[in-house]
């Protein structure tokens, strides 16, 4: 019995060693892979990384870890035009089949899912803002983005009658969809700026405009777009998708 009650203490021991262990390591790497990362994307602040699972040594003897989930608070993505960049807020991934080389430089997911913000007032950077003629005397522009309620994105067009000098404000509720890697706001109806007749697609020079999101960490890719209250929120998604090297 006293041989039995010293095995049984010594596999207690034993065991809680390997946690402390497990958990070191885990935090390490966890460490690790935050600087990779901040490196290989060139971000301006260190990503969080947090490597799930448990036993987290049994995964990594496997060569591959079951789930790792990254957060990046601001991200500048391209936008396709030389020098211009749109920022993603708040991006969270989940990795998920996450294998590595040998030596570790390198890591690669089978598939990942995730989802980030762009504020409103970072879109608007996207729609030309400059004042068009869309009718003889009639001018209109872009002023302003904000939640519409219901999906929908609230898109205020300023129109100005030159020979009166009269503006107006008007809201024009618009869809935003994802088409090949590009934010599309789309207006469900058009405003009418004064008693001209203004042809469809003048006015909707202004008021539907689009936003192309290129090179996201690891090479995820637009999937779904939602106006929310803060901003559009959207939704990645990839596969092979490279975390470092």
């Amino acid at each position: 019995m006293r041989a039995l009650r010293i095995i049984l203490i010594l596999v207690v021991i034993l065991g809680g060693l390997f946690v402390i262990a497990d958990r070191v390591a885990v935090h390490f790497a966890e460490g690790e892979a935050a600087d990779k990362l901040k490196a290989t994307e060139n971000l301006a602040s260190t990503p969080d990384v947090d490597i799930k699972g448990f036993p987290f040594l049994t995964q990594v003897a496997g060569g591959s870890l079951d789930d790792v989930e990254v957060g990046i608070k601001d991200y500048e993505a391209a936008t396709g035009k030389p020098g211009q960049t749109v920022r993603i807020d708040d991006l969270k991934a989940d990795m998920k089949g996450v294998s590595f080389s040998g030596d570790y430089s390198s890591a690669t997911a089978s598939s990942a899912t995730g989802t980030a913000t762009i504020s409103y007032s970072e879109l608007l950077k996207t729609a030309d803002s400059r004042p068009a003629e869309v009718a003889p005397g009639i001018t209109a522009r872009i002023v302003g983005l904000s939640d519409g309620g219901n999906g929908k994105i609230k898109v205020m067009v300023e129109g100005t009658v030159s020979a009166l000098g009269i503006k107006q404000t008007v809201p024009v509720l618009s869809t935003v969809t994802v088409e090949n890697d590009k934010v599309q706001v789309h207006a469900d109806s058009l405003p009418k700026l004064g008693a001209a007749a203004i042809a469809e697609n003048r006015i909707r020079e202004i008021t539907d405009f689009q936003q192309a999101i290129d090179r996201l960490p690891g090479g995820i890719k637009l999937d779904r777009v939602e106006a929310a209250k803060d901003g559009v929120e959207i939704t990645v998604k990839g596969s092979d998708v490279k975390l470092a090297g």
